[in-house]
């Protein structure tokens, strides 16, 4: 049998058990980092401002694409096209310095509770020191409290670029294209920005029905493919026909260690 035979009898036998596994898990969201906040309403920056009332006070998830920067911590974000529509500023009370991504086509999500604009409200409630000045067109207009903000690319944007993602945390919406294994399966990349196919590692097999061509929402860590730092940091045991596979098709290119995985509504 020829190598190129037996390198797709593998691939093959890698879907078909990949697929069966998935297929029969219970269907259960993953949620296993701490982040992750399960009572979130996911939902746009047009809704928020437009319906404001409804929103006060609760916790939501917004994936957006970012204005401007405001102070020191806070940005304005915008789903309208061509940015025409009211602008949502977003104060990053997470703790964490957050860069924001130079290329305004990288969206970011953010996941916190919409507030009224009162700075000194604010500031004591999420120990936070903000330069008034910065604010003016904003206050009592709604605001998102961010706990936690993370860059959302497309598929093909992680792949076309991946040195400006790794070691750092992502949120990752796309199509599956491949399921490659019960922890391996590729993300299709969005022709726009003309990338290849983002492979998925998963640290367990999921408890969540996925098939193909379905739509998912990942978060988690981007790095390059390399199998011997990958095995000693999660405890995976490849067999050698596997990982010599795995690196002559994935070997240095990036992979997303999935934290959570869960189908978006």
């Amino acid at each position: 049998m020829s190598d190129n035979s037996q390198r797709g009898n593998f691939l093959q036998a890698l879907g078909q058990a990949g697929v069966l596994v998935f297929l029969v898990a219970i269907a259960l969201i993953v949620r296993s980092c701490s982040f992750f906040d399960e009572k979130a309403t996911i939902t746009n920056t047009s809704e928020i401002t437009e319906n404001t009332d409804e929103f006060m006070g609760n916790s939501v998830t917004i994936k957006s694409r970012v204005i401007q920067k405001v102070g020191s911590s806070s940005f304005t974000v915008s789903d309208a096209r061509f940015f025409r529509g009211e602008p949502l500023v977003v104060v990053n009370a997470s703790g964490v310095p957050f860069n924001l991504p130079s290329d305004q086509n990288i969206k970011i999500q953010v996941t916190g509770q919409v507030r009224n604009l009162v700075i000194p409200k604010i500031e004591q409630e999420f120990n936070l020191n903000m330069q008034d000045e910065y604010y003016k067109d904003y206050i009592n207009k709604p605001a998102i409290i961010a706990r936690y903000l993370v860059l959302a690319p497309e598929p093909g944007q992680i792949t076309q670029r991946p040195e400006q993602y790794y070691r750092r945390q992502v949120a990752v919406t796309g199509e599956v294209d491949n399921i490659r294994s019960p922890v391996l399966l590729t993300l299709d990349e969005n022709q726009l920005f003309g990338g290849q196919d983002l492979l998925v590692l998963l640290k367990a097999p999921p408890k969540v029905a996925i098939n193909q061509d379905q739509t998912v929402s990942i978060t988690g860590e981007v790095r390059p493919f390399v199998i011997a730092e990958i095995e000693k940091e999660y405890n995976f045991t490849w067999d050698l026909n596997v990982k010599r596979e795995l690196e002559a098709e994935y070997s240095n290119r990036p992979v997303l260690v999935a934290e959570t995985i869960y189908h978006p509504s």
